[in-house]
């Protein structure tokens, strides 16, 4: 009853298809709040009171887990890059001032009426797209209800009973030191909310302020079939959602700004059982490392205490992740899905999607990191050049512009891989911040390929061509690095390496053969590098071994 009297309102629903434009503007209000006041609300992250099991999950349990089951669910949050918040037309820049984008909707002031932002529904179906989910044609807001300190409304505006996109899948790769292989893992639900604002506390936790420039900054929340058995999967199929939202350009998915976020469920049951355990909550988790070693240290703490005959300690709860102690603690009770007391948003009218609004979006996705993992594959590529490269679309950006200047794949993806991913590193840049373009690296690698310079004189213009740019070509001029290729010139090298060391020379001849290379040292050095090192070594092996 309660339903339809709430559909009764939505008289006027959202219908999205490509010529939609819907806009209102509003007074952009800039206010301040300050509260001294000893806070004990935002259960979620005031500073808990730890509960330290006696437990020691740290020792070896290899026996007894091996009659045992892990089965872990994941739910990321992933922030939006939109101009403007999820109802309203206040932009939130990460580490701005606090409470200076905000306005009377963030603030959940009496009257205030939410306006959905466009872009939100447009990310939400790319990214259900993507992960290959069923669209709901016809979704839904509704009022999730609960209390934090730093959620100005009392409620949070999200959906409950008809996501946006449902039952999807996502393909991807094991690293090769993890045990490699190929995963699949299930999608059960995209939905779009809002974020809540934030708690800054003081040093002595006597009291919290309030920021609220977060409050309303639009959010998808992936949640996971509960698929993955260790924490390895967990933590790669947490990057691989990274991966698709910074492909599809819908999040930066900087896990230190908060703008991908990690809530891991875990539970362990006897192997054989269907029934799942009761199943823990573990938030608090900021980095992928964080997720696969909480999840394997929760995993060893519920299977002690089910080995020791105390699997009813185990009880549904949050538990945070302490990255200095290395383990999980107590948080807080779980709420059940009652206590939220979901109801429809009587504020937002439905969503509606047309096929032409879908099928437009779906023509513009891009090249997912799963298909492009595939077409590396039919190059010949490995499994370890592979995931490098795919793993920053950027850096594929570049590989393909590479092979696509004609340069062999296999050489410009050890290029990237070694002396590139080097630089980059040391110099703390990304390959879009390097001066050094696709079309020379491809210029390199052919120069190299038909002996024009040696692959050591190819090195040093690499560098060059990293830190100040320029073009192949013109730096073997100025320098005068073309490669020596004239046997005649090479053979006089050797000869005068030979003759100015006689001592070496009868040393070799004598047996001690490893002196080869100290020879070849001196005449690429006589050289300045540019004698070719297959000619040298053949005119220098002829004179070592002929008869004096």
């Amino acid at each position: 009853m309660a339903s339809t009297i709430f559909r009764s309102f939505q008289t006027h629903p959202f219908v999205f298809h490509p010529t939609t434009l819907l806009r209102r503007k509003n007074v952009l209000l800039y206010c301040t709040m300050r509260s001294e006041q000893t806070q004990t609300a935002t259960q979620e992250k005031v500073k808990p009171q730890v509960k330290v099991s006696n437990l020691n999950p740290n020792k070896k349990l290899e026996n007894i887990s091996k009659d045992y089951e892990a089965v872990i669910g994941i739910e990321t949050h992933v922030q939006l890059s939109t101009q403007t918040k999820a109802f309203c037309s206040c932009p939130y820049n990460y580490g701005s001032q606090p409470n200076t984008s905000i306005c009377p909707i963030c603030m959940g002031l009496p009257g205030a009426l939410p306006i959905l932002n466009v872009k939100v529904i447009e990310s939400a179906v790319k990214v259900g797209l993507a992960l290959n989910c069923k669209l709901a044609m016809n979704s839904k807001f509704d009022r999730k209800q609960y209390f934090y300190a730093d959620l100005p409304k009392g409620y949070q505006i999200s959906q409950f009973d008809v996501p946006i996109a449902t039952g999807g899948y996502i393909d991807l790769d094991i690293p090769v030191e993890f045990g490699g292989g190929h995963r699949k893992f299930g999608i059960t639900r995209v939905h779009m909310e809002e974020d809540a604002g934030k708690l800054m506390h003081s040093d002595d936790g006597s009291y919290s302020q309030v920021d609220l420039n977060r409050a309303g900054v639009p959010l998808l929340e992936i949640v996971s079939e509960p698929d993955m058995r260790n924490g390895i999967e967990a933590a790669e199929y947490a990057a691989e959602i990274q991966r698709v939202v910074r492909y599809l350009g819908v999040s930066n998915g900087n896990m230190q700004e908060g703008s991908l976020r990690c809530d891991v469920n875990v539970s362990v049951r006897p192997i054989g059982q269907l029934q799942f355990g009761t199943k823990v909550e573990i938030k608090n988790l900021n980095a992928f490392s964080a997720v696969s070693r909480a999840i394997d240290y929760e995993i060893s703490r519920q299977v002690l205490l089910h080995s020791q005959g105390q699997d009813k300690e185990i009880v549904q709860e949050t538990r945070l992740w302490e990255e200095g102690a290395q383990k999980t603690v107590t948080m807080r009770k779980k709420e059940g899905l009652s206590d939220y007391r979901y109801f429809p948003e009587p504020d937002l009218p439905e969503v509606f999607l047309t096929q032409d609004y879908v099928d437009g979006i779906h023509n513009s996705l891009p090249e997912l990191p799963e298909m492009k993992r595939r077409r590396y594959e039919k190059m010949g590529l490995s499994m370890q050049d592979i995931l490098f490269l795919a793993n920053d679309m950027n850096v594929a950006e570049f590989f393909d512009t590479t092979i696509k200047k004609g340069a062999d794949a296999k050489l410009a993806a050890n290029w990237i891989m070694s002396d590139i991913a080097a630089y980059m590193k040391n110099e703390e840049l990304s390959i879009t911040e390097v001066k050094l373009s696709p079309q020379e690296l491809a210029e390199l690698i052919a120069s190299i390929k038909d002996g024009t310079i040696s692959g050591k004189i190819g090195k040093q213009i690499l560098f060059e061509l990293l830190a100040k740019g320029g073009t192949v070509k013109g730096l073997i001029e100025e320098k005068d690095l073309v490669q020596i290729v004239d046997p005649a010139e090479i053979e006089k090298m050797v000869e005068k390496v030979l003759s100015e060391n006689p001592k070496q020379l009868d040393q070799y001849r004598g047996g001690k053969t490893k002196l080869q290379g100290y020879f070849a040292g001196q005449i690429m050095k006589l050289s300045k590098g540019k004698a070719n090192p297959g000619l040298l070594n053949k005119i220098l092996l002829e004179k070592l071994n002929a008869k004096s």
